[in-house]
């Protein structure tokens, strides 16, 4: 008799997907080689996928966004390996459930048989939950195996993180979504073969480029056109662009305004504006007001650029950012849209980040040009990575009758 009887079966368990199930579900990949994606982790001869085909793996936890995975791959393991696999959701088990758990899994370690614990959404568990997985880790009576989407340095406690091994998955480029796509439209057991249902490549780039790495969002997607599709004069149910513009609406970013990404799309800002480009850093900025973060956030995250990042290359850009900051808290989201990337006109110039400096040398050389920047001799990198594409102008003739001058003169075009 098992000891795991009453525990619910795991979903691997299943060979004939139920009827009512969603295309994502039945599409999942049933070995190895049918998983698509996440080379570096499962590539061949990578550590990861030796560890699976010999069924000798560790504890670990896998790190990505939606769709990409993570699931599926712990599910491939389950079906893989000779040992117990017991899978729970995070969101659905207490406390209770994890002791019954983890007091059979000891019973059963001391007649030699090994027990893989998957918790999907291990985020979700508090401090307390996760504490009970650590001396039946450590005492070596499961493997664990969990599954986020949060960074687990933040969501994950410490003792709990140092025993097991994090296996960061990354999002799906869009052509892997697209051959997923295809699959799905070609398998007569699980997927969409038997309902005649054509969609060309052009509609197929379109929703795996809207799924934006989550291979779960273009299963659903083609699935809802399979169902909306009208059949044309030989019955073939044709997947059109108006069909695809009608169930999209409009493209659904990733973000969470306390997350990982969070922080990314911060990161990938203040590099923009770093790097004087302002086009990447208007995308980033309309990117996250989009998806929702709290724009009074923004502007005193620009004023502090306007500061660190720009300070006297454009002394004027502190002026605009707490104007900027004081508009939108004067009159709110709806009247003041456009003063978060508001920015100077300045027509002879590129744009306004980037500053142009002409450098004087005192003596003519040839091929030579300099350039100059406040404390260069203590900072010289920072003129490096700061202030890339600044161009200089020739040097001019010597001035007669003329006081001592330093070496070099600087002068600002503004």
């Amino acid at each position: 008799m098992s000891l795991f009887s009453k525990l619910p079966a795991s979903p691997a368990d299943s060979e004939v997907p139920a009827a009512n199930q969603p295309l994502a579900e039945r599409m999942r990949p049933r070995t190895l080689d049918e998983f698509i994606g996440q080379e570096k982790l499962l590539g061949p001869g990578k550590p990861l996928r030796m560890q699976i085909e010999s069924d000798n793996i560790g504890s670990m936890l896998f790190w990505g966004p939606p769709g990409c995975g993570k699931t599926t791959l712990a599910r491939l393991i389950a079906r893989l390996t000779s040992s117990e696999f017991v899978s729970f959701s995070a969101v659905l088990t207490g406390i209770k459930e994890i002791k019954d758990v983890m007091a059979a899994a000891e019973y059963k370690s001391r007649s030699g048989y090994r027990t893989i614990v998957f918790v999907d959404e291990v985020h979700r568990f508090n401090k307390a939950q996760q504490d009970a997985f650590l001396p039946y880790v450590e005492a070596g009576h499961i493997t664990f195996i969990g599954a986020t989407t949060e960074n687990p340095s933040f969501e994950v406690i410490s003792p709990l993180l140092s025993r097991t091994k994090v296996y960061v998955l990354d999002p799906l480029p869009t052509p892997l979504i697209v051959e997923l796509l295809r699959r799905a439209l070609a398998d007569k057991e699980r997927g969409l073969a038997n309902e005649n249902l054509n969609a060309d490549d052009d509609i197929l780039f379109r929703i795996a480029s809207f799924a934006n790495g989550d291979a779960r969002t273009a299963y659903n997607i083609l699935e809802l056109a399979a169902r909306g599709a009208r059949p044309d004069s030989q019955g073939v149910l044709v997947v059109t662009r108006e069909l695809l513009e009608d169930i999209l609406q409009r493209k659904l970013l990733r973000y969470d305004k306390a997350g990982e990404e969070h922080y990314n799309l911060i990161s990938a800002l203040h590099k923009s504006v770093r790097n004087s480009a302002p086009d990447a850093a208007l995308y980033w900025l309309a990117r996250m007001l989009e998806s929702g973060e709290d724009p009074l956030s923004l502007a005193r995250r620009m004023v502090r650029m306007a500061s660190e990042d720009i300070g006297l290359a454009e002394p004027g850009a502190l002026a605009v950012t707490l104007a900027a900051k004081d508009a939108f808290d004067f009159l709110g989201a709806r009247t003041c849209s456009a003063a978060s990337p508001q920015r100077r006109h300045r027509p002879h110039e590129k744009h306004w980040l980037r500053r142009r400096l002409q450098i004087r040398p005192q003596f003519r050389r040839k091929n030579h040009r300099h350039v100059l920047f406040a404390g260069q001799s203590r900072r010289p990198r920072l003129l490096q990575s700061h202030w890339r594409g600044i161009r200089t102008a020739p040097p001019p003739a010597p001035r007669r009758n003329s006081q001592a001058q330093s070496s070099h003169e600087v002068k600002f075009l503004g």
